[in-house]
């Protein structure tokens, strides 16, 4: 089994210059073994699915010890490099921040998203530095992707968001981070101007409105992302389905997808 080490080196590479590293987003071990074995060179989770569905909502409501809990059961399954969605670091505080990651970091984990949200950039910074100098006490690393929610939470006019986000791409970057995640971002013409203007690797979040990957590749993003999407198509599938057998008492939908369900049983050592 490859060490944090050697998954984070490899992580790092699926970023490289001329790359695009397209990541399914996963909420549970299911869903991350199910994503690795479609060819996913990597597993990403999403915050909001996985605090979906131990019960919570969205937002660093989740207790750390759940998703911890929720990491290493993925990592169990799985070989390629995992990235853990922290939301805002679930703490204000950057020493909390920091106390978590490092737990995900002896759990195998090689990259995390980490969010200014409506937050001072400066707290973002704050965080990623003490991430940094933690994880160097520890002669470790971690691969930090910092989403900038500039165009997610409108933080600037339009006239200003592209201008906005790339100022504070480069306060992150110089503060330590390894990538740039600047989801609802969806201009063609924008989006090439953010890969050109900063030194990190840009991550765009797929949307309705979004470039498909091929475009996205050639404006030169190295990152694309499904968010809470993939698990919102899951959950919005069997919603169907239990609404129709509940109201209607058929199992159309049930059976429409059903039969592509992967044979977890035998991803998880099961023989028959």
């Amino acid at each position: 089994m490859s060490t944090q080490s050697e998954q984070l080196s490899h992580f790092r590479a699926l970023h490289g210059p001329g790359r695009i590293l397209v990541l399914p987003n996963a909420w549970d071990a299911a869903s991350a073994c199910m994503i690795q074995e479609l060819g996913s060179e990597a597993i990403a989770t999403s915050s909001a699915a996985v605090a979906w569905c131990h019960g919570y909502p969205d937002g660093d409501a989740i207790p750390t010890s759940i998703v911890l809990e929720a990491v290493r059961e993925i990592i169990r399954v799985v070989s390629i490099p995992v990235s853990v969605d922290s939301e805002a670091g679930y703490s204000s505080d950057p020493q909390q921040v920091a106390g978590h990651v490092m737990s995900l970091i002896e759990a195998g984990v090689a990259g995390i998203n980490i969010e200014d949200g409506t937050s001072a950039p400066d707290l973002l910074c704050a965080k990623i530095r003490v991430i940094k100098d933690a994880a160097k006490s520890k002669s470790a690393e971690i691969f930090i992707n910092a989403r900038c929610d500039v165009y997610l939470h409108d933080l600037a006019p339009d006239e200003r968001k592209l201008e906005e986000a790339v100022r504070r791409g480069k306060l992150y970057a110089d503060a330590g981070a390894d990538g740039l995640f600047l989801p609802c971002m969806t201009d063609l013409a924008q989006i090439r101007d953010a890969a050109n203007a900063t030194e990190l690797p840009l991550n765009i979040l797929i949307m309705r409105a979004a470039p498909k990957v091929a475009e996205l590749k050639a404006a030169g993003v190295r990152r694309v992302s499904a968010g809470a999407l993939t698990g919102r198509a899951a959950y919005g599938q069997a919603y169907a389905a239990t609404r129709m057998l509940l109201n209607e008492g058929r199992y159309d939908a049930i059976f429409a997808t059903s039969g592509d369900c992967p044979n977890f049983n035998g991803f998880f050592g099961w023989k028959n």
